[in-house]
């Protein structure tokens, strides 16, 4: 009952969060709340910064070595922790398929759902309230799994990870974007205490459980008996991203919005420098995880 009344109470905080800071988000930063991929050791401008949030689906797509034969392009899509659907839109216009969205926050998804229809997409992208740790799917649904920036919500990443594997279909791609701690050594046994610690005050602001490794995502995903299994440490195509959320923030557009979202995105927005600290010190780190669910192997 502790753990159950401890997951509620998180998924609490989480939908509040983003209740609160989506229309922020969006105000100051387009419809993609992720972050952006980066070339390394060039000048960024505000102007490139939404250019690079594409960058960022296109780069992930590409390192999963998703198909561009038209015949094999995925036709159904789910976007797992949506936000307010901007990679469900961008996929299903870039591949002409089907793309469903989940989210904790009813207002995340019907702003998504609202963009969609603007946008004359209805037809092509829904998005709805639900559990990423209970899919309301069938098994073997989705010819590609979209998780960008949400595992680090999920507070039983096992379970995360074998419902990601349950919903695909045999044959279909899993994309997993998220932040990490960094891979621990050989002889270590856990983070050092400053690192944990500073993590901890991380967890606090933005609604995180405890974090997980790449290595421990990898080991995850071999335990579904999944096929091509590859991760990248992109941590410094993502370094400028925090520095601009930050500049951003301490506009006077920013300040205001701010102050008019309410105090949890406050919070967060107080705990940014930390981000940048955890980069910096290589504690955290920005992963992208991929594989493909076999053709003929049941996943349990």
């Amino acid at each position: 009952m502790a753990v159950m009344e401890e997951k509620k109470l998180l998924q609490t905080g989480i939908a509040e969060f983003y209740d609160e800071s989506s229309g922020l988000w969006e105000d100051m930063w387009g419809d993609h709340m992720h972050h952006g991929f980066y070339e390394q050791d060039v000048t960024v401008s505000v102007s490139d910064h939404r250019v690079a949030q594409i960058r960022m689906i296109e780069e992930s797509l590409r390192f999963a070595a998703l198909s561009e034969d038209p015949a094999k392009k995925p036709e159904s899509i789910v976007d797992v922790g949506c936000g307010i659907g901007g990679s469900s839109r961008y996929l299903a216009k870039k591949f002409q398929a089907k793309s469903v969205g989940i989210t904790l926050s009813p207002v995340q998804a019907q702003r998504a759902n609202a963009l969609a229809a603007s946008q004359g997409l209805a037809d092509k992208v829904s998005f709805q309230v639900a559990d990423a740790l209970e899919q309301p799917f069938p098994d073997g649904q989705f010819d590609l799994v979209w998780s960008m920036e949400s595992g680090e919500h999920m507070p039983d990443k096992p379970k995360f990870v074998g419902e990601l594997a349950r919903v695909a279909a045999p044959g279909g791609t899993i994309i997993i974007v998220t932040w990490c701690h960094r891979d621990l050594g050989p002889a270590e046994e856990s983070l050092q205490p400053w690192e944990q610690n500073l993590l901890k005050r991380i967890c606090d602001a933005f609604y995180l459980p405890a974090w997980c490794s790449t290595a421990d995502y990898v080991k995850l995903l071999e335990s579904h008996s999944l096929q091509d299994i590859k991760s990248a440490d992109w941590s410094p195509f993502v370094a400028p991203f925090w520095p601009a959320v930050i500049r951003s923030a301490f506009t006077w557009k920013g300040l205001t919005s701010l102050l008019r979202s309410g105090m949890k995105t406050i919070k967060g927005a107080l705990a940014m420098p930390l981000m940048i600290e955890g980069f910096k010190k290589g504690v955290i780190k920005f992963a992208i995880v991929t594989c493909r669910k076999p053709e003929n192997v049941e996943i349990e």
